[in-house]
């Protein structure tokens, strides 16, 4: 009977618990309809936890959104997403946006430029490259927010 009480009492509470991504903002990503490294990193993103609202988008909206939201063209990556005040550009690795999120540092996003093979969505972590994630500040200038191999 105990065996039965302690199951019990632990499957409540595992139910009764919020997840992960009900306590996560939503990330809303615009991608291209026939890229499908930025479906993989909408995937890795989901499976970190987050909620993600992704919407397919031709390049003229994808680029203006960049416009928009002031990414340097040499910043850029193949997708852009936001999460509450930042944006998140390109293959931004899920455990950077949670620092992000956490820290909450003054500043505009981060951007994983170009498309480094060893990111989320491309051939993934140990492909070879290694790559850094950029945090943007408020001015445009950037610095290394974290490196991965």
């Amino acid at each position: 009977m105990k065996r039965r009480t302690v199951l019990l009492t632990g499957l409540a509470t595992l139910i009764a618990r919020p997840s992960f991504s009900q306590n996560q903002p939503v990330i809303r990503v615009l991608k291209s309809p026939t890229c499908g490294c930025c479906s993989a990193w909408v995937d890795h993103v989901m499976q970190s936890g987050f909620a993600v609202e992704a919407q397919d988008v031709d390049q003229d909206t994808l680029y203006a959104e960049k416009d928009r939201l002031q990414i340097a063209p040499d910043l850029a990556g193949c997708h852009t997403a936001t999460v509450e005040d930042y944006f998140i550009e390109g293959h931004v690795p899920a455990l950077d946006i949670q620092r992000l999120l956490a820290d909450r540092p003054e500043a505009r996003g981060l951007t994983v430029p170009g498309m480094p093979m060893s990111s989320y969505g491309m051939a993934g972590p140990g492909a070879g490259d290694t790559y850094d994630t950029l945090l943007v500040a408020k001015d445009g200038t950037t610095s290394v927010f974290a490196s991965h191999s």
